[in-house]
């Protein structure tokens, strides 16, 4: 999914069914860690960023969409 700003197209890859490791609500984060992808909604993502931003390989953020009108 795409969407498109005046400023900028953002590219979307987190869908409604990818859901949080922690407590399987709509994920809007997705870590790699150790070849391992993990999902985060925003409260679980930011609670855990620090720790997993100092191991993660990619950081993944799509909390912006939940600001969009």
């Amino acid at each position: 999914m795409n969407a498109t700003t005046e400023r900028e197209t953002v590219e979307y890859r987190l869908t409604a069914s990818d859901r949080c490791d922690s407590c399987g609500a709509q994920a809007y984060i997705a870590a790699e860690v150790n070849e391992s992808e993990l999902l985060f909604c925003a409260h679980h993502g930011r609670k855990y960023e620090e720790k997993l931003r100092a191991v993660a390989t990619t950081w993944h953020d799509e909390t912006a969409r939940l600001i969009e009108a």
